[in-house]
């Protein structure tokens, strides 16, 4: 009887002991886990893609985002609309799928951070079949601002940074492209884009993007820092980012102008703009670095970047069928006269013969 009791009293110690000491690896398990989760979070609002470090909120005086209030029509908005760029509840429709428009939105704002990333949502629809719509979109970082003009409805000879959204092919003519393409160009005030060749003499580099009457989503990063532009897209529906174009040796002042610009000729098509939301940037310089100011913009060796070369124009079809028959008929005339200075020459001689 008393070895029975001692039996069920070890028992009783043997499973209080197992209880207490799952209780405890349980214990030291979930507060292991929630303090990994703590630093996996805090790890993940510090950084921001390639480890750069970015701050915790917009910098709302440089972004666009819904609802649009007060947008161009307050002395508070930090936006202004031009042309036929009209607020939706859903986007800012920068034109419609209407011929011969021409819309823009400028910051009222000039940007003074030297490091930023620009993430833009985007969408480009309509009625029109492939390479029957036009012409694309543009954003700008340049120093003049609300101007009208031939380059995606922005002045030519502009003084800044600008990324184009081209969805015509308006040089058929040796193109390796695909359209939609994506491209960059920095100008100096006295660089013009070439829209005929579809500012092939003057990009930075780009890629293509098929963008139009997509059923997702479409997204485009711009990131400049310590002096290396950054172009990413994300048009593919997957919610990840592709390399476009990725240049050290661009160099942008400081009090630039943020845009989105937009124009329609004989084709259309609709530019709306859902978004622009600016970060800035934290990264860490030199004190050479902190001391440089750009007062132009430029890019390094920019020379040596623009391997386009300028092709003669080939004949055309109607060129080409006079050449031939203009070459057959001077053929014929040649023969025709050195057949009869044949016979003469025959004639001669038998005369002298005889």
């Amino acid at each position: 009887m008393l070895f029975s009791t001692m039996n069920k009293s070890n028992r009783f110690r043997m499973s209080s002991f197992k209880i207490f000491y799952l209780m405890f690896n349980q214990r030291n398990i979930h507060e292991l886990t929630c303090r990994f989760a703590v630093v996996l979070l805090l790890t993940c609002q510090c950084l921001a893609d390639d480890g750069y470090e970015m701050d915790d909120f917009l910098k709302r005086e440089y972004s666009l985002t819904k609802p649009y209030q007060g947008l161009g029509s307050s002395s508070s908005s930090y936006w202004d609309l031009m042309g036929n760029a009209m607020i939706t509840t859903e986007h800012v429709r920068l034109t419609p799928d209407l011929q011969s428009r021409q819309g823009a939105v400028w910051s009222r704002v000039p940007c003074f951070l030297r490091d930023w990333e620009l993430q833009v949502h985007f969408k480009i629809h309509g009625h029109g079949k492939k390479n029957l719509n036009g012409d694309g979109m543009a954003l700008w970082y340049t120093k003049e601002r609300m101007q009208i003009g031939p380059v995606f409805g922005n002045m030519n000879l502009f003084t800044g940074l600008g990324v184009f959204v081209d969805t015509y092919p308006n040089e058929n003519k040796n193109h390796e492209r695909v359209f939609p393409y994506v491209s960059g160009m920095v100008g100096n005030g006295t660089l013009a884009y070439e829209h005929d060749r579809d500012g092939q003499s003057t990009e930075l580099g780009g890629c293509t993007a098929l963008v139009r009457n997509i059923p997702h989503d479409t997204f485009l990063l711009i990131r400049y820092t310590k002096n290396r532009l950054t172009i990413q897209i994300d048009v593919d529906g997957k919610q990840e980012w592709r390399d476009c174009l990725d240049l050290p040796g661009v160099r942008l002042p400081q009090g630039y102008f943020f845009g989105a610009s937009s124009v329609t000729g004989d084709l259309s098509d609709n530019h709306d703009l859902i978004s622009m939301k600016l970060y800035q940037l934290t990264v860490e310089r030199t004190q050479e670095e902190e001391e440089e100011e750009e007062l132009i913009p430029s890019v390094d060796n920019f020379e040596h970047l623009n391997k386009v070369e300028v092709q003669e124009e080939g004949m055309s079809g109607v060129q080409l069928f006079f050449t031939i028959v203009f070459s057959v008929i001077g053929i014929f005339v040649l023969g025709v006269v050195a057949v009869v200075m044949y016979g003469r020459w025959k004639e001669n001689s038998r005369k002298r013969f005889y």
